[in-house]
């Protein structure tokens, strides 16, 4: 009787032939374009600055609320 190989083809276990660690690298992909695509959205348009008196959660809403530093 001739021995079983339990082992698969050598070309079936290649992690290139998973589809699953595509479909992980196309994720990652993804997202690290989606980041660098918020990060360059975020530095051309910039925030404007809100000139309100008021506070919100104990926080002040603007930076102008405080003293400016003595030189």
């Amino acid at each position: 009787m001739p021995a079983r190989s339990d082992r698969t083809s050598p070309g079936s276990a290649c992690w290139y032939r998973q589809p699953v660690l595509w479909l992980g690298m196309a994720v990652l992909a993804a997202s690290l374009a989606g980041c660098i695509w918020l990060i360059a959205l975020s530095m051309r348009h910039a925030d404007t600055p809100l000139n309100t008196s008021h506070k919100v959660f104990g926080v002040p809403v603007s930076t102008h609320s405080s003293r400016s530093p003595q030189r």
